[in-house]
């Protein structure tokens, strides 16, 4: 799944690390800050759109399934 995200720096990226790596698990996620939309990747079959959406609000980041 991709996603266009506001994670837009290394220090946005460790303040999201924990609850990714919970919610999809270490290694399965990654953002391209170098993305004008800051595309945030998550490999994994494990989770829904909507879970990967609601986790980061809940830690001050938005994120949109990309189309």
């Amino acid at each position: 799944m991709e996603f266009k995200s506001n994670i837009n720096c290394g220090s946005c990226i460790a303040s999201v690390k924990k609850t990714m790596d919970t919610l999809v698990g270490e290694g399965k996620w990654e953002v391209d800050t170098a993305n004008p939309d800051k595309i945030l990747t998550v490999a994994t079959t494990e989770v829904t759109a909507d879970e990967v959406i609601q986790k980061l609000k809940r830690v001050g980041f938005t994120a949109e399934l990309k189309a």
